[in-house]
């Protein structure tokens, strides 16, 4: 006599099995890539780096890449999100333009079975919390970067003097983190900061805000840039204001375009963390965890990358 009673068990085992499961798992898998704006050279480093990795493991997966035009369009960014889902891909690994307005998207995007990996910038944990999602975060600690660069700063400047910092997007975390890594080494040192600005990431705003600065604390000693492109505004604000040489300028990411202004002293320092292979580990994290069936609720919280200090005097 059949037991009944296992073969109903069984089967409602299976059917609990193929719904967590994305009902359109293929093989190879299929990777969405979303970053901020592909007119920051960072992220355009970020994609060659995917797109490499992908050309050299063509049989473990395809590669769909996309970015936004402004570092502020998280509407526009959240739409590319929808679109991936639509576009069935098994695997997200998004770089958000916000830490909080992604989180509902990615959140959709999770409960139709794709998996989720959050680079770059980390998704807000409160948020995360509240829709009862875990998101592991694979990137750098940007307080911990900023800190080395500000410390590096601070050896040349002394007690007292007076310093500005200018800020990414407001709302991201790696913009608040890299903020609290250059008050950390500017209150070590004994050294003012006089504000603290939104540059929203880009060159020109970044120059709006240096020049401003320069004009409301005409004994300023230093910018400190949340990242390159903001820091190559506050060089050319700086060199408007006749003050090259006088006001040093540090920036964060390590761009070739700072590289130049690092040889020559118009930027002191600044921080590298990878932009090529950023993608590359949220990817391969992505994939293994897509190889062995690991559910969303079951991937590590963090994976922590390299960020190193890059100066003129660098190997």
């Amino acid at each position: 006599m059949r037991d009944t009673r296992s073969t109903l068990t069984t089967a409602l085992a299976l059917a609990g099995l193929l719904a967590a499961a994305p009902v359109w798992a293929q093989s190879p898998p299929k990777v969405a890539l979303v970053m901020k704006s592909l007119a920051n050279e960072f992220f355009l480093t970020m994609e060659e780096g995917a797109k490499a990795h992908q050309k050299a493991n063509a049989k473990q997966y395809t590669l769909v890449a996309n970015g936004i035009k402004d570092e502020t369009d998280a509407a526009a960014q959240i739409r590319i999100v929808e679109q991936m889902v639509a576009q069935k891909v098994d695997a997200l690994v998004i770089a958000p333009a916000d830490s909080k307005a992604l989180v509902p998207a990615i959140k959709a995007a999770a409960d139709k079975g794709v998996l989720v990996v959050n680079i770059d910038n980390r998704l807000d944990e409160a948020a995360l919390k509240e829709k009862g999602l875990s998101v592991p975060f694979v990137g750098p600690d940007n307080r911990a970067g900023a800190k080395l660069v500000g410390d590096a700063l601070a050896k040349t400047l002394k007690g007292g003097d007076k310093v500005g910092i200018i800020e990414g997007v407001s709302t991201t975390f790696n913009a608040q983190q890299r903020t609290l890594g250059y008050q950390d080494a500017m209150k070590a040192a004994g050294i003012t900061v006089v504000g603290v600005q939104s540059g929203q990431w880009e060159i020109d705003k970044g120059n709006q805000v240096a020049s401003s600065m320069l004009r409301e604390h005409p004994d300023l000693k230093a910018l400190l840039a949340g990242n390159d492109s903001m820091a190559l505004g506050a060089v050319a604000a700086v060199k408007a204001a006749g003050k090259t040489g006088k006001v040093a300028v540090v920036g964060y990411d390590n761009i070739s375009a700072i590289k130049p202004m690092l040889k020559d002293g118009r930027v002191l320092a600044t921080a590298d963390q990878f932009a090529a292979k950023q993608a590359v580990f949220g990817i391969e994290t992505a994939l293994k965890a897509l190889a062995a069936k690991t559910p969303q609720s079951g991937m590590p919280a963090a994976i922590k990358t390299d960020v190193v200090l890059v100066t003129k005097d660098s190997k």
